[in-house]
């Protein structure tokens, strides 16, 4: 059937207050870009006429400023899930504007498809190329498109020709299990394993309109590597081979997750240039620039990912290379690139990073002194609890030294001691399997906190109450609130707890 060109304007009206949305893509990648800022439009005209305007929004991960922030901007956010990167989005969420969830990524498809959230109205899907019969190619990103496409009463497809039209068919691979109780294994059973369809296929009379766009994904670049991200690298790497040098890890290694940022893509080229580091595959949610790199220089066989996570120069250079990547990357939906069954069964080694650990290896990932959110829990969890070695990283201080990022108690628990196998620093590497609570702090304490630290929380340990978990319950959190109320973690007095 021929469909209708439309403009994103006239796609804005087909959203309504109070509907809800499905949005494709997964971080900026993907995302649609040219309808949210018409429907921000249309809210701030309803609300200047004294009229209610606002809907829910459901993602695979974040999105670009023309979607989260436009939005939140318009106020035009009533519900937002899971995860964000937006500045504009996070003080709105800490100042109780909007109600944000922030779920799992792998769990957030399942979630919509057991009807958790009500009714699905809209899907936004941003497209390289359409066919009559409803076989919508996607582009850089996976998300939860599959799931938005198939419970929305109608489509609007944002038809990007950044993304070359039919030149980048073929990295996808659409897959969606079955609910409960007839759900299967998913039978990905090596990185480079394609279980579904290189397209999407809808119903075309779903399709409400085509919106065509020629406008780039609004990637984020990351700054250059430090020496305290460079040593983090080093450590990581120095781990891995000494795992496998004592044979946990095999000689042909084991496929790799990775977080995004500059502290991951710092590990990723610490390991891609270190010689005694075999080539190795990457069954990962975000694939970063470092990784294009290394599949480039063949040090990376496979990429298996949910989203081409990188600059625009990166994705114009795969483009131009498609021949070659063709076959070297897969873009999956997030809860299959994310799914915890096959995360256990590859042996993923997952690597993620921290906002803080305590003593005992429990880590917050998402929140600032407890409360201000910062992005999110992402897929850190997923990978976290079912990794064959689960590996969190970050600078072992922050803001010019005020902050320790080794506390006794994290100030929100996101990932559990009992989840958490390795923590490193740029001071060195603590190794918690199998070790008990008590040995857990002393290998912390001693490998992972800065100088600065270190007596402060030997001393915390010599005031807490003895247990299996040794804690001071009313000087659990006091590192942070001498931060809150002197400005710097080093000047808390344990005398003031006792």
């Amino acid at each position: 059937m021929a469909f209708n060109i439309i403009s994103a304007a006239e796609a804005a009206t087909y959203i309504k207050h109070g509907y809800n949305v499905g949005l494709s893509g997964f971080t900026p990648a993907g995302s649609p870009k040219a309808v949210t800022p018409e429907i921000a439009k249309i809210a701030e005209a309803e609300h200047a006429a004294g009229r209610p305007f606002q809907i829910g929004i459901f993602t695979g991960a974040s999105t670009g400023d023309s979607a989260d922030g436009a939005l939140i901007r318009a106020k035009a956010l009533r519900y937002r899930a899971p995860y964000t990167t937006n500045a504009d989005f996070r003080k709105a969420v800490n100042n109780g504007e909007v109600a944000y969830n922030d779920i799992h990524l792998s769990q957030m498809a399942q979630e919509l498809r057991y009807g958790y959230y009500g009714k699905l109205n809209v899907a936004i899907i941003e497209a390289c190329h359409v066919t009559p019969d409803g076989k919508i190619y996607l582009t850089a990103g996976g998300g939860i498109t599959p799931t938005i496409a198939r419970l929305a009463d109608h489509i609007i497809i944002e038809l990007n020709a950044a993304h070359r039209g039919t030149d980048c068919i073929g990295l996808h691979d659409i897959y969606e299990p079955i609910d409960p109780p007839y759900r299967r294994e998913i039978p990905v059973y090596h990185p480079s394993d394609r279980i579904g369809l290189p397209y999407l296929q809808v119903d075309p009379k779903k399709i409400v309109g085509i919106v065509e766009v020629n406008i780039p994904d609004e990637a984020r670049g990351f700054t250059a590597p430090d020496p305290v991200t460079d040593k983090i690298g080093q450590n990581v790497a120095e781990f891995l081979l000494s795992d496998m040098k004592r044979g946990i890890i095999p000689p042909t290694f084991l496929p790799l997750q990775s977080g995004v940022g500059n502290i991951a893509n710092a590990v990723l080229g610490a390991l891609g240039s270190n010689p005694d580091v075999p080539d190795f595959e990457m069954y990962t949610e975000v694939l970063q620039e470092a990784v294009v790199d290394l599949i480039r220089a063949g040090r990376v066989k496979f990429g298996s990912t949910c989203s081409l996570s990188v600059t625009n120069e990166c994705l114009q250079g795969i483009y131009d290379d498609f021949d070659f990547f063709k076959n070297k990357l897969i873009i999956r939906p997030s809860e299959i690139s994310n799914h915890p069954a096959v995360v256990r069964r590859l042996g993923i080694i997952s690597m993620n990073t921290a906002i803080e650990a305590d003593i005992y290896g429990n880590v917050n990932s998402t929140h600032i002194a407890g409360t201000k959110m910062m992005n999110g829990v992402g897929g850190s969890g997923d990978f976290t609890r079912n990794a064959f070695i689960s590996i969190f990283s970050c600078p072992s201080v922050a803001k010019e030294g005020k902050i320790s990022a080794i506390v006794p108690m994290v100030s929100h628990h996101d990932q559990t001691e009992h989840d958490v196998n390795i923590l490193i620093t740029e001071q060195g590497i603590a190794d918690l399997r199998g070790k008990s609570p008590a040995e857990r702090a002393k290998e912390i304490i001693e490998n992972c906190a800065h100088p600065d630290y270190r007596e402060l929380l030997w001393d915390y340990l010599k005031i807490a109450s003895k247990g299996h978990t040794s804690h001071r319950i009313n000087a659990a959190l006091a590192m942070h609130d001498a931060l809150l109320k002197k400005g710097d973690m080093r000047l808390v007095n344990w005398n003031d707890y006792l």
